[in-house]
């Protein structure tokens, strides 16, 4: 008889099934924003916590604030203003990201989603000047990238959206680029800059991998620290009145090995029943301890 599985089995294994860094990406995302959904308005301070997280992780684009607190280029990424913001952008990278990171595999893709979003920052500062220098909060940035990626990977690939025929990849990306561009400094509270830095960092880091650009080796420095071996644990002082017996594997196998090279050598000359029952048993014993 069929059975059906549950839903949160059901969902757990497709959850399960995403390639690993867009899985740990949406799954941070979606943790930090039901955080500060159930937490955020206890206050602290006279503040709220969302405002506490806010002013400390949203990236701030004045040079300054950028010299001296670096973790904002990563932070903001990781805040979603609403539940549609956070929505839409994990579906987009859901949707794109999937196929670009089984093409080019998870650590070149991990470079390519954060490059693009801490590009995405550092082009915002450096337009402050035009367009204000307010916090921005959001994966937009990163999330152009990989949409970039993927229409530069699978440029003729269909994309179904609401209401419209199918359209190619490359051409939804390229309108969602000249709508940004379209409303740069409107007043709608959309870090367009951010989002077209992100996507030109993601074509110029996608185009780098094709070219023969390894982007995985920056990632495996931060590996390396993370599986780096635990130190040695120091060694306890050895009792003065014990003999030290470190040596004694080693004698012992050489010794073998001598018994074992005389009796090979007899047999070449007299062949296997040459050997006495002896050393029938000790070639017998040797054979099963080499």
């Amino acid at each position: 008889m069929y059975q059906q599985d549950s839903f949160g089995s059901a969902f757990k294994r497709g959850f399960m099934r995403m390639p690993p860094v867009i899985r740990t990406i949406i799954a941070i995302n979606v943790i930090i924003f039901v955080l500060q959904a159930v937490i955020g308005n206890i206050q602290i301070g006279g503040q709220s916590i969302n405002r506490h997280i806010v002013q400390y992780l949203a990236f701030d684009p004045t040079v300054w604030a950028s010299i001296t607190q670096p973790w904002r280029f990563v932070t903001y990424m990781f805040l979603h203003g609403s539940g549609f913001h956070l929505l839409f952008n994990m579906l987009w990278l859901w949707w794109m990201g999937r196929s670009v990171e089984e093409s080019i595999g998870p650590r070149s893709f991990a470079v390519l989603y954060f490059g693009a979003g801490i590009g995405g920052a550092f082009f915002h500062i450096a337009f402050s000047f035009l367009y204000g220098a307010n916090f921005v909060i959001g994966a937009s940035g990163a999330v152009f990238g990989v949409m970039v990626a993927f229409a530069y990977l699978f440029p003729r690939v269909p994309i179904m959206l609401i209401l419209l025929p199918p359209i190619e990849a490359r051409f939804v990306v390229a309108g969602l680029i000249v709508l940004d561009v379209l409303f740069i400094g409107s007043a709608d509270g959309v870090a367009r800059i951010v989002h077209l830095g992100g996507a030109g960092i993601g074509y110029l880091l996608i185009r780098a991998h094709y070219q023969g650009h390894d982007l995985s080796q920056y990632i495996r420095p931060i590996e390396r620290i993370w599986t780096q071996t635990p130190k040695k644990e120091k060694k306890k002082a050895r009792n003065k009145n014990m003999y030290s017996v470190s040596d004694v594997e080693v004698i012992e196998e050489t010794h073998d090995q001598d018994e074992l090279d005389k009796i090979l050598e007899k047999i070449s000359k007299e062949g296997y029943d040459g050997l006495t029952a002896e050393e029938k048993r000790k070639l017998f014993e040797l054979s099963k301890r080499n």
